[in-house]
């Protein structure tokens, strides 16, 4: 077990050790949700901080074919994740299917720096071990803000530890600096791909809310291979950032609304990060290390 993967699973543990010892009205269905909070104001100073900074650093001077090549290599090597939670939810034909991906990408994609998959058509699935125990019953459990990481469940939480022990990028027999080196650049590059997506934030009134909300009704969309129940349309977004945006009307009618963005009681200030630094199920399938 490397280094990072003893300090993720410490972390975990202090999250789980801190949250049953919680205590404050919390909303239902949510009882992380004082501790949650806590670390996703902790998330969002460091990405305000650091993250945040760097990847745009890295967007705006970084020309695009380079970082295309940069986004293909690592969502290759951690492609042998999804094969083998296709065939633990016994989907035989994707398991063919994202084979064939991955050895196309490997060979005539250089290692994975090119996506030939992609342009002849062979349909690239999204799988791990967090949606293999959904797809055989196991419940979510409460919604749960990892640090560093971002949304994920008491379920997805240990499964990223699982899937890490089929991701080249973890796997790969490197020095240590060289895997702090990839477990870096992953985190860039996936916030980086985040940026673009800020924007639609900006109006919402309780961040942490809107992200738990959007974040499991996601999760669940996955964990159905997109069954209808799951999924969350255009409309539904569209009703839950107009519900998010929209603080609680006050007795003093005539004061002009709260600055949209404002964060909840108990924030130091607001964040500009997407899902505060990267969304768990990325890490499992394309986004940071542990």
């Amino acid at each position: 077990m490397t280094a990072g993967m003893r300090a993720g699973l410490g972390a975990l543990a202090a999250l789980l050790v801190s949250g049953c010892a919680t205590t404050g009205a919390t909303t239902p269905g949510d009882p992380l949700e004082r501790m949650n909070r806590g670390t996703q104001r902790f998330n969002d100073a460091i990405d305000r901080a650091v993250l945040k900074p760097v990847a745009t650093g890295y967007r705006d001077h970084i020309p695009q074919v380079i970082r295309t090549g940069i986004g293909n290599l690592l969502t290759h090597l951690a492609f042998p994740t999804t094969i083998v939670n296709d065939l633990l939810q016994l989907k035989l034909k994707d398991t063919l299917i994202d084979i064939s991906r991955f050895a196309l990408n490997s060979t005539l994609g250089i290692g994975g720096l090119l996506d030939p998959a992609s342009r002849i058509g062979v349909p690239r699935n999204n799988e791990d071990f967090g949606q293999t125990l959904g797809r055989w019953g196991v419940a979510p459990g409460p919604y749960l803000v990892l640090p560093l990481m971002g949304p994920s469940t008491l379920r997805d939480a240990p499964s990223i530890v699982v899937d890490s022990q089929t991701d080249l990028r973890v796997q790969l027999d490197l020095k240590p600096e060289e895997q702090w080196g990839l477990a870096i650049l992953s985190a860039v590059d996936g916030r980086a791909e985040l940026l673009s997506v800020e924007v639609s934030l900006e109006s919402v009134f309780d961040r942490y809310a809107f992200m738990r909300d959007a974040w499991l009704q996601r999760r669940e969309y996955l964990v159905r291979d997109g069954d209808a129940e799951g999924e969350i349309t255009p409309e539904e977004l569209e009703e839950m950032e107009k519900e998010a945006g929209e603080p609680e009307e006050s007795a003093e009618a005539d004061e002009p609304p709260e600055k949209t963005g404002q964060p909840p009681p108990g924030d130091s200030a607001p964040s500009n990060s997407d899902t505060s630094l990267m969304p768990a199920s990325a890490a499992t399938a394309g986004g940071t290390l542990l």
